[in-house]
């Protein structure tokens, strides 16, 4: 006899969750849909990494030092461990409101506010809370139907409302937030050192085979060099640049999202709550205090969602392939048997058939 199983199939958060993000691994890596300049990132550090380490690396080993390749070995290594982890991981999305919480929200706003008159603007979504003896406002998003927490804010690009953001880099292809700041920070700086060191030595490259024969033959000979030159010039004034503003915006204790809008400076006069007024201690919050949780959950699994037909089981399975009797039955115990009830075994013998003499005297 054959029994048929039914298997449910698993369906995980990421799967459902809303926004503009991809998702890879079975839910583990996060990323935004635009990826094409991450892609161009990682092709420009790859490529000039391995022509030099193909190339120059070999050459000043020997003439130079065995440690020139082992220092850019590691920079290179550190330079893409911090990019991959800035890319794959989720930045600190806030989840959406359920609906149940939107609709409490809701009933909460109109009863703050008032019945709002016709052709009359409402007033602002806003909730004030104190944060170091100041008050900060925390703004509502439409999109996600949430008060969002104190400097979070809601990234165009990803459609997500992101906890302490600072920006949407597209090439690390994500949004930067809390749960990864400090990782595209340590990105960027050992690129700019990883940059910095290639260059130079391909200066000294450059020159060491200038001096046996000559700067025109040696350009002819190492085109790869050339090249790479190039790319190490165009791009270390913009990654050094990055890292000095971003050194700048960590002394401080402050966000790039904050700087652009003038936050804390300018006409609003308003001190930074978040700043201890210390650059040591505000360096070893944001680049060494506890990196929280992500509230996704995104390899968590949903409940099966109710339907109006419910798949067999195994024990409705087997038994529609059992004959069925014509009539129903009830279904009872052994002890709840009757007692005219017995086996075919146990049944009485039918009676034999009356004489026909003695059928009509008793018809008489």
């Amino acid at each position: 006899m054959s029994v048929m199983v039914v298997r449910k199939k698993v369906t995980r958060k990421w799967e459902k969750l809303p926004g503009r993000n991809t998702f890879c691994c079975d839910g583990r890596v996060m990323m935004a849909r635009q990826k094409g300049i991450f892609y161009l990132t990682l092709f420009l550090i790859l490529g000039t990494c391995t022509l030099f380490f193909a190339f120059e690396c070999r050459y000043l080993a020997v003439q130079l030092s065995p440690a020139i390749p082992v220092f850019a070995a590691m920079l290179f290594l550190f330079s893409m461990a911090t990019l991959l982890r800035t890319s794959f991981s989720d930045p600190g999305v806030i989840p959406r409101a359920l609906p149940d919480e939107a609709a409490f929200i809701e009933m909460e706003i109109e009863a703050t506010n008032g019945a709002v008159p016709q052709g009359q603007r409402p007033p602002p979504r806003i909730k004030n809370f104190q944060i170091n003896n100041q008050i900060v406002k925390l703004k509502y998003c439409y999109t996600c139907k949430i008060f969002r927490p104190p400097r979070a804010s809601h990234c165009s690009i990803c459609d997500n409302c992101v906890e302490r953001f600072d920006h949407h880099c597209p090439w690390v292809g994500n949004c930067v937030g809390k749960r990864n700041y400090r990782y595209f920070y340590l990105f960027i700086l050992s690129l700019s050192l990883l940059t910095i060191y290639v260059f130079a030595f391909n200066i000294v490259y450059v020159a060491l085979k200038s001096l046996k024969i000559g700067f025109l033959e040696t350009l002819k000979e190492t085109p790869g060099t050339v090249l790479e030159v190039l790319i190490c010039f165009f791009t270390l004034w913009s990654v050094v640049g990055l890292t000095g503003f971003h050194t700048f915006l960590v002394a401080l204790n402050q966000t790039t999202n904050e700087d652009i809008k003038g936050s804390w400076t300018g006409k609003n006069r308003v001190q930074n709550p978040y700043s201890h007024g210390n650059i040591v201690k505000n360096c070893c919050e944001v680049l060494c205090g506890p990196l929280p949780p992500s509230v996704l959950d995104r390899r968590g699994i949903l409940p099966l969602e109710e339907s109006g037909s419910r798949p067999p089981s195994t024990q409705d399975t087997s038994s529609s392939l059992l004959p069925q009797s014509p009539a129903p039955t009830e279904h009872l115990n052994s002890n709840e048997m009757p007692e005219d009830s017995s086996t075919p075994e146990e049944m009485p013998p039918p009676e034999p058939p009356e004489p026909p003499q003695e059928a009509a005297e008793a018809e008489k």
